[in-house]
């Protein structure tokens, strides 16, 4: 039957389901489409013939709420949404945002902070021993200690505190799938340790020669040394084929065991995956109050890829998706776009056909296939691998495709394109083809800075890689008789910028007339090797010590400076620069950022009187005006 799964009891009823397999309990409403990860697993299960019922926003203080179906056959599934809870509620600056995108009408507030954690102590209170299972993004990035921003502590791993059985990381179709059917064999959830892509609770470590025991909570909690080092052993073992098991200590209460990630889905599992029977729309009980904001971002776009060999230091990618990209076939692709003119609201327009990185369409090299990913070695930064395949080819064969199909007018690209990918690739062909038929008006690529002390710690390529494709897009616009500009992406007060490298950023913008209208704090999430420096002050990869700024004060002097000719700015450039001891970058000169503050007067120059102050300047005006009245007398 192609209908939404169960969302209440009648629904279970009218399906002639006496028990659901799992309740799944979620903190985004509830939207079936491949692009939320809980539809995704949901649609996976029910392929394999179990029964799913769904609990979208359940009322996290009132335990009725998860208690509509009765307790499940199998397992209660626990996930908090597509992004963090504490992303989703707060910005950089701890302000709580307005609205939900992932809650209907956008409203603000249907779920907790730290929802995964509330929600499964909010099922442990009724039922005890039925087996609880988390995934999703925040399960998946606080599935070890973690330095948490938002309460400006280290965590300990979300299994302690949500009392949940097994953690499935990362994507988890096959993990969930592994669980399930052990669960469905009897085998109690305690006894399920052994799939790859989990982490479980353990009193006594698993006999295994390869486990690497971590620095336990306590000591990674007092010692930000301990945490890098713990860290960089965490970050080198993500790959599915050549990491281990890792261990965390947490006393009496035991361990936290990590197994190896999953192994990525095959080019025949994405198809099977992407082409199951979403029904494509949010529930319809969301009708009335207009839908879920973030569905119509990606109503009509094609995920095409996952994971990213990237491996930028801010992105969670690497513990989540990991660093070996796995992609859709073509013939998968083009069946969803075609699907996609079918939809009574398609206007011709695919919005994106990408990923995490668009243009990335399989392993970066032949070795990942049999030995992974490198453990001290990333793909494009600093430089490309003089192994690293580079071709646009197969995408560009793909774009080609879904152009062609009646009733597509336009194929934008909106995902993001590593543009240093491109400089790697001989052939101009994907760059002309992207000019030409897939940019909407602006290009947004992400240099993020333009310092090498901030771009070394970013793990971004040196500003000269972005400044070339900047010329040759430019070149190639002019070329087609386009008039497409380049948007980048910026961020203030990344570990390693000082007020030093904010100024060269902000005379990059003056130089080449940018001025972002939004500018991006970076932001500390859980997991990521930037919010790890952010932390601890180190960098994890070298154990080098690294500049932080950390104080509000400091990053709004520093966020003023990309945005230095907005008058509300004035005075936070003005002591940043004097800061940097940048004082000459305030004045008339075609080189400064700033005017000074009105009464200030123009600096006096040497010779000519040209640059004398204004008080001067005008007196001699006076004079000369006085004499030609005299003469007139």
């Amino acid at each position: 039957m192609n209908d939404f799964l169960p969302v209440c009891k009648a629904d279970m009823e009218r399906r002639g389901w006496d028990q659901a397999d799992f309740v799944y309990i979620i903190g985004d409403a509830y939207v079936d489409h491949p692009s939320f990860g809980p539809a995704i697993i949901s649609r996976v299960l029910e392929s394999r013939g179990y029964r799913v019922a769904v609990i979208p926003q359940p009322d996290w203080k009132d335990e009725r709420s998860i208690q509509i179906y009765g307790p499940p056959r199998l397992a209660f599934l626990v996930c908090g949404g597509n992004m963090d809870s504490m992303v989703n509620h707060y910005s950089v600056s701890g302000r709580r945002r307005e609205t939900d995108s992932y809650t209907p009408g956008g409203v603000m507030g249907r779920r907790p902070d730290y929802a995964v954690t509330v929600y499964c102590n909010l099922v442990r209170k009724v039922y005890k021993q039925i087996p609880l299972i988390i995934g999703g993004i925040e399960a998946s990035l606080r599935r070890l200690s973690h330095y948490d921003y938002w309460s400006h502590k280290v965590k300990r791993s979300i299994l302690m505190d949500s009392q949940a059985d097994i953690l499935s990381y990362g994507m988890g179709e096959h993990s969930m799938v592994e669980i399930a059917e052990a669960l469905e064999a009897g085998l109690p959830v305690s006894q399920i340790t052994y799939v790859a892509g989990t982490a479980y609770r353990t009193k006594i470590l698993p006999e295994d020669s390869s486990l690497e025991v971590l620095p336990d909570y306590e000591t990674v909690k007092e010692d930000k040394r301990a945490y890098a080092k713990s860290f960089r052993i965490q970050y080198q073992n993500t790959d599915p084929i050549r990491g281990k098991r890792l261990a965390e200590g947490y006393g009496s209460r035991g361990y936290v065991v990590i197994n190896p990630p999953a192994m990525p889905l095959s080019e025949t599992e994405m198809d099977d995956i992407y082409g199951l029977p979403y029904m494509r729309a949010w529930h319809p009980m969301y009708d009335e109050a207009g839908g879920i904001p973030a569905f119509s971002e990606i109503k009509f776009s094609l995920v095409s890829n996952r994971g990213c060999f990237g491996g930028c230091s801010f992105c969670a990618l690497t513990f989540h998706q990991g660093r070996i990209v796995q992609a859709r076939s073509h013939e998968s692709i083009e069946a969803e776009a075609r699907l996609l003119t079918t939809l009574p609201d398609f206007k011709g327009y695919i919005h994106d056909v990408g990923g995490p990185t668009a243009d990335f369409r399989g392993p970066s090299c032949e070795k990942q296939k049999k030995a992974g990913t490198c453990p001290d070695r990333q793909c494009l930064f600093p430089s490309p691998c003089p192994n690293l395949k580079v071709s646009h080819e197969d995408y560009r064969r793909l774009l080609k495709r879904l152009r062609a199909i009646p009733g597509v007018k336009k194929v934008f690209i909106r995902s993001g394109i590593r543009f240093d990918y491109v400089m790697a690739d001989r052939d101009d062909g994907f760059l002309r083809e992207l000019c030409m038929y897939h940019v909407s008006g602006q290009l947004k690529v992400a240099p993020e800075h333009i310092a090498p002390e901030v771009l070394k710690r970013m793990g971004k390529p040196k500003a000269g890689v972005y400044l070339a494709f900047a010329e040759k897009y430019r070149k190639m616009n002019e070329r087609l008789g386009k008039k497409q500009y380049l948007v980048p992406y910026l961020m203030s007060s990344h570990p390693g910028c000082t007020m030093k490298e904010a100024v060269l950023l902000a005379e990059y913008l003056r130089d080449t007339g940018h001025m972002p209208e939004q500018v991006q704090d970076f932001y500390p999430t859980p997991s990521t090797l930037s919010t790890c420096m952010y932390y601890t002050g180190l960098d994890p990869r070298t154990m080098e010590q690294v500049y932080v700024p950390k104080s509000p004060h400091e990053k709004a002097m520093q966020r003023a400076l990309i945005q230095y000719k907005l008058p509300k700015n004035r005075k936070l450039v003005e002591e940043a620069l004097n800061l940097a001891g940048r004082r000459e970058l305030i004045g008339y000169g075609p080189k400064c950022l700033i005017r000074p503050e009105k009464g200030e007067g123009r600096p006096e120059k040497k010779e000519g009187g040209k640059n004398r102050p204004a008080k001067e300047k005008r007196g001699k005006k006076a004079t000369i005006r006085n004499r030609h009245a005299k003469k007139k007398m």
